[in-house]
């Protein structure tokens, strides 16, 4: 009797996940990118292994393991060192508003100002920056932001003044500064650090705050929302004045008060592995990881889109629409790129570019809406536009 009854206990148990799946309704539909189109070598880029990626306008700017690529009017047109780029791989891309000149980041070539045709090169040995290997660049302002394996270096492209942030002058408990950003309303300047949490710069207030994992284990969250959510930051992106911070570990929101975080076994992310995250507004983030890309698309309902290749075989993607970890539906999308880990991505006006390992891709954002539509929508597929419901 008693095993019958444990037998019926652990039957039921594990009904449960199913229970809150069948269960779980969207607030209203979110977009899903259905209509994907994809580039390589063979379509004009200098190589498949994408960097990063910067929207100038109309234009996108492509950094790759070979070089750097512009995407302008349906085109591509590329630079190499034959060309006169100082370095092969481009880390980090940066393009200043007031002066149009293009900054860029190289994987242990220092620093390229590309202006007029013509590259300039900064390195350890002929200008103030602290190292070159460089991860990322920012600007705010007259001054050029600088990420490094050693720390962070400051130009000022008016004065040609540089500075450096260390450990022996900002709250660094490690030097490697792995992303950054910038916020030109607040003044302030974000650093991710490997190992070393969120920094947060006051540029007025020449004042420094840092942001730990509170509870101090390496591990596990022990406390849910109690702070950042692991010290090993990959990326930062302020947006709306709202921080989202992606480690290896997760995801975190701040809004400068609370913070939230995200794992991949309580929310919709495919992976705690997040290589970078990019804010679309205070409630919109997408998320970049080793499994595919992650989106939320809805803070207030934690509703997600994930996009991935269900298995090596798999000739395309599938899009799965999530609220939390509950699965609502999959569908599948026009993307066949041939993995699905992610490096970075970038949103040029309503499109969608994500760059991989193996590859770039453009997702056509006709129709795009931002957040939840409520009312009925009919599903999106492949190809087409989806359309209200009266």
């Amino acid at each position: 009797m008693v095993r019958r009854w444990i037998i019926g206990l652990i039957s039921v148990l594990a009904m449960i996940p199913m229970l809150n799946a069948i269960g779980v309704e969207l607030k209203g539909e979110p977009f899903v990118y259905a209509d994907w189109q994809t580039f390589y070598v063979k379509d004009g880029l200098p190589n498949d292994h994408i960097f990063s990626l910067k929207a100038d306008g109309d234009r996108l700017w492509a950094g790759t393991e070979g070089g750097l690529a512009l995407y302008e009017e349906g085109r591509w047109t590329s630079w190499t060192e034959d060309d006169g780029l100082p370095w092969r791989v481009v880390s980090g891309i940066a393009v200043s508003e007031k002066t149009g000149e293009v900054w860029l980041g190289l994987f242990g070539g220092g620093v390229a100002r590309f202006s007029g045709g013509r590259f300039d090169h900064f390195t350890q040995l002929n200008s103030g920056l602290v190292n070159d290997v460089v991860y990322g660049l920012t600007i705010l302002n007259d001054d050029v932001w600088i990420a490094t394996t050693a720390g962070t270096s400051r130009y000022n492209t008016v004065t040609g003044e540089w500075n450096i942030y260390t450990e022996k002058n900002a709250p660094m408990d490690e030097i490697w500064c792995y992303n950054i950003d910038s916020c030109k309303e607040t003044n302030q300047v974000y650093l991710a650090v490997w190992g070393g949490g969120v920094l947060e710069y006051d540029v007025a207030a020449d004042r420094w705050t840092d942001h730990h994992d509170p509870d101090g284990e390496m591990e596990i969250d022990l406390y849910r929302d109690d702070g950042l959510i692991h010290i090993i930051t990959t990326s930062v992106s302020f947006i709306d004045r709202i921080l989202w911070a992606s480690t290896y570990f997760g995801l975190s929101r701040y809004d400068g008060r609370h913070w939230r975080g995200y794992m991949d076994h309580d929310s919709g992310l495919r992976s705690n592995f997040i290589n970078f995250a990019k804010g679309r507004s205070a409630t919109t983030v997408y998320n970049c990881t080793d499994k595919g890309l992650s989106a939320l698309v809805d803070f207030e309902t934690d509703t997600w889109v994930s996009y991935y290749r269900e298995s090596d075989e798999a000739e395309s993607w599938t899009a799965k629409i999530s609220i939390g970890a509950d699965t609502v539906r999959t569908q599948p999308v026009e993307l066949t790129l041939p993995n699905h880990f992610i490096i970075t991505c970038d949103f040029l006006g309503d499109d969608l570019w994500i760059g991989t390992g193996h590859g770039l891709a453009r997702a056509s954002g006709a129709g795009y809406w931002p957040g939840l539509k409520t009312g009925k929508t009919s599903l999106a597929l492949p190809g087409r536009e989806r359309e209200a419901q009266p």
